[in-house]
């Protein structure tokens, strides 16, 4: 790349990884060589989100500051699509389950829903009052999620476009918002230095995770749903018991703020990535720090473990 970085994913086969960058491409890569396979060219402005079509893998879609989202082919690099009709960046996006829809979030307030085959802009969901920065899919694909700088999380009927509920109680701006692995939950993550957590049914706030000292900047379940682990701008980083609501450790060794964080698999480890340079390895159970990954000259803004939990990825922001 001829810039930094913005977004880097792993297919879930682990066959591939994307890269997004500010010098406007993504680029794909073959996981066991590091061989760069395709430059994915086209966009006009930064590509600041990207997806692979997990499970399937054999798509890639990308969103940019240029208003506009491309849907690709991993196999030969070709474009799809390009959907258009946002008025500002588009900054986050993600397909649904079953691969038949890409949805785009915005900073003109909005979220599109794409139809992947013909191209076309199924529903535009419209209500929140400033950015859209956060956007998932539960895992049954009938409903979305997005979470915005106007302090709230509205939850969206995927097949008609219809708002279901907006969860109301931050009071600062959404970081993350995600279901849990059977959709009975939702967690969402604050600036005010908070976590909440959702019913899914009836969209009442069922608990609130406090003990960081400044803001959340990343938060997620493990595949079982059991514990959910929080990423802050403090330096820290926590895991809640989701039954109990509980602190149950708090990891501690970073010299800088925690941007992302994430369960491997098996729910026994986490990745942290932070501004110090560095991911860490810890034990979910314990929060002992078991390695310190190094060698990046810069901060560590995107990290993730593959699906077999055997592999880590991580990028950084600048060159």
């Amino acid at each position: 790349h001829a810039a930094g970085l913005t977004l880097c994913c792993i297919s879930t086969a682990c066959v591939s990884f994307i890269t997004g960058s500010y010098d406007r491409t993504c680029k794909l890569w073959d996981t066991a060589s590091g061989e760069e396979l395709h430059t994915l060219e086209g966009h006009r402005n930064v590509v600041y989100a990207i997806a692979f079509n997990n499970p399937y893998g054999d798509k890639i879609a990308t969103g940019s500051f240029d208003k506009t989202c491309k849907l690709w082919s991993v196999e030969t690099g070709k474009c799809y699509h390009t959907f258009r009709g946002h008025t500002a960046e588009i900054v986050c996006l993600s397909f649904n389950p079953q691969s038949t829809l890409v949805a785009t979030g915005s900073m003109d307030t909005t979220a599109k829903l794409w139809d992947i085959q013909s191209g076309e802009e199924v529903f535009t969901l419209t209500g929140h009052s400033a950015e859209i920065i956060s956007l998932s899919f539960n895992t049954s694909g009938n409903r979305i999620i997005t979470g915005s700088f106007d302090h709230t999380v509205t939850v969206w009927e995927a097949d008609t476009g219809r708002k279901v509920y907006t969860l109301i109680g931050h009071c600062a701006e959404i970081s993350s918002a995600l279901f849990n692995w059977d959709c009975s939950l939702i967690l969402t993550g604050s600036m005010d230095k908070t976590c909440k957590l959702w019913d899914a049914v009836n969209g009442k706030c069922v608990a609130t995770l406090t003990g960081h000292d400044d803001e959340i900047l990343d938060s997620c379940f493990d595949y079982a749903g059991k514990l959910i682990a929080t990423a802050s701008a403090d330096g820290t980083a926590r895991i809640f018991s989701a039954a109990t609501r509980n602190c149950v450790t708090k990891l501690e060794g970073h010299e800088g703020e925690i941007s992302k964080i994430s369960f491997n698999p098996q729910g026994n480890r986490l990745l942290t990535g932070s501004s110090d340079k560095t991911a860490r390895i810890w034990d979910a159970q314990t929060g002992q720090c078991l390695q310190v990954l190094e060698g990046h000259m810069d901060e560590i803004f995107s990290c993730a473990f593959n699906y077999k939990g055997d592999i880590i990825i991580t990028g950084k922001g600048r060159n």
